[in-house]
């Protein structure tokens, strides 16, 4: 095993190396050229290579194009950082090579994932007897989450939907956020429902659901089986829809309730934006993810489910060669996911909340969205510069002018390396989307980007 240790030793110095240097590197790539990094990884050999000359050749060619994501000043995309213990819990979990099915293909991802599950559920204060998922991300999470939903809805309808399929069933009524994030469709596409099925309900200016035209549309259909979906976090604003008297409203007309809470749930951890997500525990589903917020590497998501025996319902297999193995006994992780054979995502979350905890997710969230804060007070004070939003969470959407003047301003701070702010469009303006969601992220940081900000206008305004 003396390759295997040298090996592990190279790519280990290789990350901390790239860790130590990124906050010093553009955050884009400049000047990125694909096919050069293509031609770096050369041709497929007639024999073998050292495992040595492999990683040298993978790590020269593919670095020069890698995002900062891991660094401080990358904003997009709400896009966490990776903590130091959950990177190295993911070279264990990449070592040890678990298949985290059930407690007979790993008694130990089992018992990390039962530990790491419960803790979350308690920063999260959902019931503790609401099941859940380790998943990839917000997309997964929100399959499973319908999933279980459809299930539950339509064995109400007296229709089994596992066994009988969607052919010849009563018709299932999706009513959601018109702001909702769009693996809301897309999971509804997955399922079979299809995105047409969706009823939008109008919302406020910062795009909260209007709960008295929730209530309108609930009432303006037929009855019959109903999923309502709302929203912890606006993917643009960060707002939070008023899940306690949402959720009412949809349990008085029998509907399922889920709550898409890619990021906004983490409010949840933290004494000072609780509030935010006041009468959570009242849904039936949540999602939400690690690599946001928790910090977590890529990928990890999370779906939790007040009804247990429906999300095993909804999701769970069973075959011969299972039978005795675990598939009757404890609860089996791949009962609840979309994925049997899966990798162990739990040694990560267990070790990021074990680095954290209670205090410092609460730390971590608080501190994030005050530097949210600092940046919407600086872009304010700019002569031109207009925050759009309420900055209630970790989101700034800002605009320069026009839609012509933000894309240039974007553009240009994206070419300058200093940090990296995507763009979207919302209620028909062109805005630059700022998300604060990595632990290296400081003050400095912001102070730092804000006068990139500032030159790039400077720039736009002399052409």
């Amino acid at each position: 095993m003396t390759e295997l240790r040298e090996l592990l030793s190279y790519a280990a110095t290789r990350v901390a190396d790239y860790r130590d240097a990124v906050a010093d590197r553009p955050v884009f790539p400049k000047d990125v050229d694909l096919m050069a990094v293509r031609a770096g990884l050369g041709v497929l050999p007639d024999g073998p290579t050292p495992g040595a000359t492999v990683l040298e050749v993978l790590a020269d060619a593919v670095e020069p194009a890698l995002v900062g994501t891991v660094g401080p000043r990358y904003f997009g995309f709400v896009v966490g950082g990776a903590l130091d213990a959950a990177t190295a819990a993911e070279v264990l979990t990449i070592g040890w090579d678990q298949v985290a099915f059930n407690a007979v293909t790993s008694p130990g991802a089992a018992a990390v994932e039962d530990v790491a599950g419960a803790w979350l559920k308690e920063l999260f204060g959902l019931p503790i007897s609401a099941s859940f998922g380790f998943v990839t991300g917000g997309q997964a999470a929100n399959t499973v989450a319908l999933a279980a939903a459809r299930h539950d809805v339509l064995a109400r309808a007296s229709w089994d939907v596992e066994q009988r399929g969607l052919t010849g069933a009563p018709r299932v009524r999706v009513v959601a956020n018109a702001e909702r994030h769009a693996t809301i469709d897309r999971a509804l596409r997955l399922l079979g429902l299809g995105a047409g099925a969706l009823e939008p309900v109008a919302t406020d200016s910062e795009g909260r659901i209007d709960v008295v035209d929730l209530a309108r549309v609930l009432a303006g259909g037929p009855e019959g089986p109903m999923i309502v979906c709302l929203q912890a976090g606006n993917v643009n604003t960060g707002a939070f829809d008023d899940l306690r008297s949402a959720t009412a409203t949809a349990h008085d007309h029998g509907a399922w309730v889920h709550v898409d809470g890619a990021f906004g749930l983490w409010a949840a951890a933290s004494p000072t934006k609780r509030h935010l997500v006041d009468g959570i525990q009242t849904a039936d589903s949540w999602a939400t993810d690690g690599h946001k917020w928790l910090n977590v590497p890529y990928d990890c998501g999370y779906v939790f489910c007040s009804h247990p025996k429906t999300h095993a319902a909804a999701m769970s297999l069973s075959a011969a060669y299972l039978t005795g193995h675990g598939q009757d006994g404890p609860r089996a992780p791949g009962d609840h996911v979309l994925e049997s054979s899966r990798r162990a995502r739990g040694f990560a979350t267990w070790a990021a909340l074990r680095q954290l905890g209670r205090s410092g997710v609460a730390e971590l969230v608080e501190r994030c969205c005050t530097l949210a804060r600092r940046f919407a007070d600086q872009l304010a004070a700019l002569d031109g510069v207009t925050v759009v939003n309420e900055v209630v969470l970790n989101q700034v959407l800002v605009r320069f002018g026009d839609d012509e003047e933000t894309e240039r301003v974007i553009e240009a701070v994206q070419r300058s390396g200093v940090c990296w702010m995507g763009a979207t469009t919302w209620r028909a303006m062109r805005l630059m989307r700022i998300s604060v969601s990595n632990w290296r992220t400081t003050e400095n940081d912001v102070d730092r980007s804000v006068r990139a900000i500032k030159a790039a206008i400077s720039a736009s305004n002399l052409r």
